[in-house]
């Protein structure tokens, strides 16, 4: 059956050009991120593409009206928002500059912050991923946000400083597939493992873990240097757990033909990770745990219906970062399960910045640090609309959730590496 979107595409500026000759032309557009956005993951989209297209700032609005946008107008940005569904206003200079006053004022937790410059994306991914593989690919894409994808052979071959920011999904960097031993007569757990051997043969190691602990180290080299790591579910305990291992075989005989090291939790080094600190190695090969970081779902006893973790409110003038990364329409936010689900307050360093917490399990879902010149995130779970997720299932189908607070976790991790950069105060 034919499509009339082609044609409704080239007809949408003529009929906006009729619309908008009866406004009062203002000067600035304004998204709002309330609840009066009809899609909030687009709208980081057109704040993205008006970035990169345009190369003029942006300014978002932290803690005004759900965290909105205020750009230069023009018919070519109101017309892109209306072919995305888009929530827009057209202001005059005068309501502009009402905003910005109101939004510096000393007697409010509010500021602007200049956008600047579109970030270069990359997602970490090998080959063999699916569609239902990436909670950050899905939404980029649904946002229309362009991206590259690297895996170990681009990290490895020093890549990753041409971009600025990299997202980590599910990844295990301990060189144990993901534990997923159960799974090992499956076409994906075989592609997968083809996939990493054939790597590790081009590069010179024996071992899959051998290879992965030096990306690792490539990615922590990348933040070093100033990039920005978003890490999600199972991508954040093992990152941390592969450098933190760092010379020790911590690698059961069912994943690489030989054992492990007796005293291997004992001689864990903490001072090579991001995030967790004093944990212990879950060593049973059968167990899909990897240690002691992540809280299990028998140890959560929560359910679907009463699964929820808040953010944490933070000062926009003061910590401008952690108020960037938590910007929302709604501080409480569903849960959702991952292979990594949430991370047990007692293991996180006592310098990282708890972002969002389920505070009656104990248990941090989202936090933030800086290393060197760099910074990073971890977020806990695998797919913000999608509870409990399975191999296999259909990927979650964003025009379903275009107001997922959930996502909008993610896409404020993309924005900020665009914002001109405040030093913290405190």
């Amino acid at each position: 059956m034919p499509t009339c979107k082609p044609i409704v595409r080239y007809l949408l500026p003529f009929i906006i050009f009729l619309s908008v000759s009866f406004q009062s032309m203002g000067n600035f557009l304004f998204i709002p991120m309330d609840e009066s956005q009809k899609d909030h993951l687009k709208s980081y989209g057109i704040t993205f593409w008006v970035l990169n297209k345009y190369e003029m700032e942006v300014d978002w609005l932290l803690n005004y009206r759900g965290g909105s946008f205020m750009m230069p107008v023009s018919q070519t940005i109101i017309n892109e928002c209306v072919i995305r569904n888009v929530t827009y206003e057209i202001i005059s200079d005068a309501d502009a500059a009402a905003i910005l006053n109101e939004v510096k004022s000393p007697a409010v937790n509010m500021d602007a912050v200049k956008l600047q410059k579109a970030p270069k994306i990359a997602v970490y991914s090998p080959n063999s991923t699916q569609p239902w593989d990436d909670a950050v690919t899905l939404v980029l894409t649904y946002a229309e946000i362009p991206y590259e994808k690297v895996f170990d052979e681009e990290v490895l071959e020093t890549k990753l400083p041409e971009y600025d920011w990299l997202h980590l999904h599910h990844e295990d960097f301990t060189g144990q597939f993901g534990k997923f031993i159960k799974l090992r007569g499956s076409a994906w757990y075989q592609e997968q493992q083809r996939e990493a051997e054939m790597i590790a043969k081009k590069f010179g190691y024996t071992k899959i873990s051998q290879l992965k602990l030096n990306v690792a180290k490539k990615v922590r080299d990348f933040v070093l240097g100033g990039g920005y790591m978003f890490a999600m579910c199972n991508a954040t305990d093992t990152f941390d757990i592969a450098l933190a291992a760092e010379g020790i075989d911590i690698v059961q005989s069912p994943y690489d033909g030989d054992g492990i090291d007796p005293n291997a939790t004992k001689l864990l080094n903490f001072g090579n990770t991001f995030a967790f600190e004093n944990f212990s190695l879950e060593l049973d090969p059968y167990v899909g745990e990897f240690s002691t970081i992540d809280n299990t779902t028998e140890e959560r006893n929560v359910n679907e219906a009463n699964d929820f973790f808040n953010l944490f409110e933070f000062s926009a003038k003061y910590d401008p970062i952690p108020s960037m990364l938590t910007q929302n329409h709604n501080n409480l936010i569903k849960g959702f399960m991952g292979q990594t689900t949430a991370f047990k307050k007692q293991y996180i360093k006592s310098d990282v910045i708890t972002l969002a917490e389920n505070k009656p399990l104990g248990e941090a879902r989202y936090i933030h640090g800086t290393l060197g010149k760099g910074f990073w995130s971890y977020y806990g779970g695998h797919d913000p609309e999608d509870y409990q997720h399975y191999v296999g299932e259909e990927p979650t189908d964003l025009n379903l959730h275009p107001n997922s607070a959930g996502y909008r976790l993610i896409l404020n991790n993309i924005l900020f590496p665009a914002a001109k950069k405040k030093k913290l105060k405190t």
